[in-house]
């Protein structure tokens, strides 16, 4: 039986292979080897909406009306967003400060480098 790894997301260790993905039967997650082997320099790359690499001190737009958690407004489309600051938290991958909101997380595929 080959050694595979445990799923990264529950640490079971029931992972199988399925084609070319390892998937987790315990809590679902799908993941490549590649992946798992540690390529970093891959996966910290954040890409905007159109594919453009984003980085550290960036100004951005939103291109797509955002709902707010706890606020009666939305962010608008064409705000912009000067100074990001990328991060690593679950699903936001992008760290700012927005005049009128103050702090925020946001996603990259709402967003386009100006």
């Amino acid at each position: 039986m080959a050694d595979l790894p445990n799923c990264p997301q529950c640490n079971s260790q029931y992972t199988y292979e399925n084609g070319s993905l390892l998937v987790c039967p315990e809590c679902g997650h799908e993941w490549t080897l590649e992946v798992e082997s540690g390529n970093s320099e891959e996966n910290n790359i954040v890409k905007d909406a159109n594919g453009n690499i984003l980085n550290d001190g960036d100004s951005i737009t939103i291109i797509k009306n955002l709902k707010v958690k706890g606020s009666t407004s939305d962010l608008k489309i064409g705000t912009k967003v000067k100074n990001i600051r990328l991060i690593v938290d679950g699903d936001h991958n992008i760290d700012c400060k927005i005049d009128g909101f103050g702090a925020m997380k946001l996603k990259s595929e709402f967003v386009k480098k100006l």
